[in-house]
């Protein structure tokens, strides 16, 4: 059903991309075609939701930008507030008057998760609140390894990536797409 509501909403995309990571890939999920469409939105999300039913959540906190939305119908669903954090200086801030108190049991929403890097970095500035995290819900998994919090996802999605100098679409000479909205920075 999922993967399905990606195809018809064109959120899954064929190609060569520039990720924000610096990678490439043929492939990229581009959420924010599917969450144009509030019931398709919800009707994806609800399968996350399903698989949190035994997870005590207080709120949810979503990453600016991919994980605004995200963390409203995961809050509207789930009956707990939905925040998220920006960047500030280049450093993930809670901001606007949102709050977190300790003690609280927080979830971190995503649209897609790859390495992880927004959601850690929100994690890392919520944990001076003293809050305990009990996972990262999004829409499409596409890490490859732990990230070191349990992962709630409405699909896995298994997608090529690779460093440019390895990038096979690079050596037929295909030019590449840069999709997502994170500003790269490669050391």
């Amino acid at each position: 059903m999922v993967i399905d509501i990606l195809k018809n909403s064109e959120a899954l995309l064929e190609g060569h991309f520039l990720l924000s990571s610096g990678r490439h890939s043929n492939g990229y999920c581009q959420c924010a075609k599917l969450l144009q469409y509030p019931d398709k939105a919800a009707k994806v999300l609800s399968v996350v939701v399903n698989k949190l039913k035994s997870i005590q959540v207080d709120i949810v906190v979503g990453p600016a930008i991919g994980g605004i939305i995200v963390a409203y119908e995961l809050g509207r669903q789930l009956g707990v507030p939905a925040i998220f954090t920006e960047r500030e200086d280049g450093k993930m801030m809670l901001r606007r008057g949102f709050e977190v108190f300790q003690g609280q049991r927080v979830l971190i929403t995503e649209d897609v998760v790859t390495t992880g890097k927004s959601s850690l970095e929100t994690i890392e500035t919520l944990k001076q609140y003293g809050v305990e995290i009990v996972g990262i819900a999004c829409i499409a998994n596409r890490s490859a390894g732990d990230v070191g919090y349990p992962i709630f996802e409405a699909i896995k999605l298994d997608i090529e990536s690779w460093e440019p100098e390895h990038c096979p679409l690079c050596k037929k000479g295909i030019p590449f797409v840069k999709p997502g909205s994170r500003v790269m920075v490669r050391g």
